[in-house]
Parts: C-alpha cells; structure tokens; sequence
C-alpha cells in the first residue's frame, strides 16, 4: 500500500487499537505497507528498541499495587514507576500496573526475568509491557515486587493514590468479615505509622545494643552517672519498642488499645490466640537499602 492510500482514518483506528501517538501510527503503517497487524507489531518493538535509550532516564513517579486471592493465603505487593504523574494516572498505564500484580499473584515464578515470559491469557507480559512502552515515551519499570504465602491469612491496603500499600500476615486462616475489617485496620496502622517490626521477640541484638548505646550517650551526656545512664537507657528502649513494634502501638483508630488488644478482639472472634507473622510495606520511590 502506497503512503497516498494510509488514510487519516486508518491511522486512527490505528491509534484506537494501541494508544501510540499519530505520528508513529502514520510511521508504523507506512512500515508495514498499510497492514494493521504488522503496525501493530511494528509498534511493540518499537517500544521494546526505545528501552536501552530511556535506561539512563528516571523514574520516581508511579504506583503502589495489592493483589490477594479469595482465601487470603497469598498475596502480591509492587512498585511499577513511570517517569511522571501525568502517565501514572493514566488509566491505560493504571490498567497495565493491575495486570501485572494479577500476574505475578498467578505465577509460580519468583525472579524478575522469568516473570516477563509469563503468559497473561492474551499475550506475554513483556508484550504488555512493550505495548504501553509504546504509547508512552517514557521510562516505564518494574522496580520491585514481592510475594507472601501463608497457611494462615493475608490482607491488603491501598493508601488512596495508590502511592503506600500494606500487607500483613496472621497465623490463622478462614476469617470473617469482622476479623477481615480488624485485619484492614492493622493493615491502615502500618500505612500510617511505619513500623519496623511486628513485635519485639523481631527486634534483633544488633538494634537493640546500638538503641541502647544511643540512649547510655545521651543519659552521659545530660550528666547522669554511667549506672543511672543504664537504666535510663533501658526505660528508652521500652519507649522504642512501643513505638516501632507494631503490636505495641497505639491504635490510631481508637487511642485508649494498643494493636495489642486489636489482636486480642481477632483473637475472640477465632476462638484462638491469634498473632501477627510480619508485613510488607511499599512507599512509592522511597529507599529499599539495596
């Protein structure tokens, strides 16, 4: 097909179907001799080929996703950027971000180059991926994901924006709707306060001699004798403990109970001790240590 018979109203159907930009509609079609389904591929590897050059490019803007199964016993949590705001709103880009969370919930695959083959039902994730590469001309990863599995049971929470999500594990599975609604709450109480451990028996000894060391110090240097200073430093770590244990906290839904005694309402409801395994907290472009 001759570049006269690529009508407007191709390339727009062209558009339609894949979201490019004119202009590289017009490109792909005129590539492809006309042919819809090869401009169709002929974009996806023209997003694929724009990877390496947007690779020194940064990414901070994006979202946060959560993905649970019915039961509850496994979960997904990641972080897929983007360059701006403006594409992470997106609903293209947003829908993108939910497909990949259900994906890697599926799959069996833990590691970040195996999870690209998968197969999402109509194409590859890497085809997904280099279909909203794309559309947008931007660096678009994802930065990080991970996966929990529990014989006990898992929720989910999204801060709105979808830049902070939370999940968080109790040892026991089949909740009901009251415990699932204690289980958010806790889940929210991690958003909000950003615990560093679940309970103090996570705290280890390395953290708890450099808290103390920190506190010795500071008592020293307000003049105290080094056996005061040491008992000031223990009553220190105590306020440590309620502050960055999880299940120690106040509750910031109801001050007067700790997360505690949240726990102990579950613990009611199940007819069992019930405790908290551990968490995973996602804040959008925050550092992960690595």
């Amino acid at each position: 097909m001759s570049t006269a018979t690529i009508t407007p109203q191709l390339v727009k159907d062209l558009r339609e179907k894949t979201g490019a930009g004119m202009a590289d509609c017009k490109k792909a079609l005129e590539e492809s001799g006309g042919e819809m389904q090869g401009a169709i591929e002929y974009l996806r590897k023209k997003g694929a080929a724009t990877v390496a050059k947007r690779s020194d490019r940064s990414a901070n803007e994006g979202l946060v996703a959560t993905k649970t199964s019915p039961d509850g016993m496994t979960a997904v949590i990641a972080e897929i950027n983007c360059e701006t705001d403006f594409v992470a709103r997106n609903e293209e880009f947003v829908q993108f971000v939910d497909q990949v969370a259900q994906t890697l919930l599926n799959a069996r695959q833990h590691d970040m180059e195996s999870i690209w083959d998968i197969n999402t039902g109509t194409a590859t994730l890497r085809e997904l991926h280099n279909d909203i590469l794309a559309k947008f001309s931007e660096k678009i990863e994802l930065r990080r994901f991970e996966k929990m599995e529990s014989d006990g049971f898992i929720a989910d929470y999204i801060h709105t924006g979808s830049r902070l999500g939370v999940l968080v594990e109790i040892d026991a599975p089949n909740p009901n709707d009251k415990v699932r609604a204690y289980m958010r709450d806790i889940a929210m109480q991690i958003a909000a306060m950003n615990p560093m451990f679940a309970n103090r028996e996570q705290v280890t000894e390395d953290v708890i001699e450099k808290e103390k060391e920190i506190y010795r110090q500071q008592a020293e240097q307000e003049g105290k004798k080094p056996e005061i200073a040491d008992r000031v430093a223990a009553g220190r770590l105590e306020k440590f403990y309620q502050e960055n244990c999880l299940v120690e906290q106040s509750f910031v839904k109801d001050s007067t109970k700790t997360v505690n005694d949240v726990l102990r309402e579950i613990g009611k409801e199940m007819g069992r001790d019930v405790k908290i395994r551990g968490f995973k907290r996602f804040m959008l472009g925050e550092s992960t240590g690595e």
